[in-house]
């Protein structure tokens, strides 16, 4: 082995060549969808800021309940149980706790 494959397996984890060179580009999708993903949750904080100063302002409150009950089961039958926990985690992100 060179010492470039020796430092691709080690780095990857793969036993051969070919394993590291597959993790590598693997590696490399999950790095651009979680940017992609990141993006879309600015995103989305971005809107859930617009809904919640349209809300106060007409006098309601921050948060509806009802639709964070909504989106949890969305989540929830899209993802199972790790779903909900997802969709906790972004809803806290796009309104703060409460």
């Amino acid at each position: 082995m060179t010492a470039t494959t020796t430092e691709s397996t080690e780095k990857t984890g793969a036993h051969t060549a070919e394993a590291a060179e597959v993790i590598t580009g693997a590696r490399e999708r999950i790095d651009a969808l979680d940017d992609r993903i990141i993006g879309l949750i600015q995103e989305r904080m971005a809107v859930s800021a617009v809904i919640q100063e349209a809300r106060i302002a007409s006098g309601g409150r921050r948060v509806n309940l009802s639709r964070e009950m909504e989106v949890l089961g969305h989540y929830r039958e899209a993802l199972g149980k790790p779903g909900t926990a997802l969709a906790m985690t972004l809803l806290e992100l796009c309104r703060g706790r409460i």
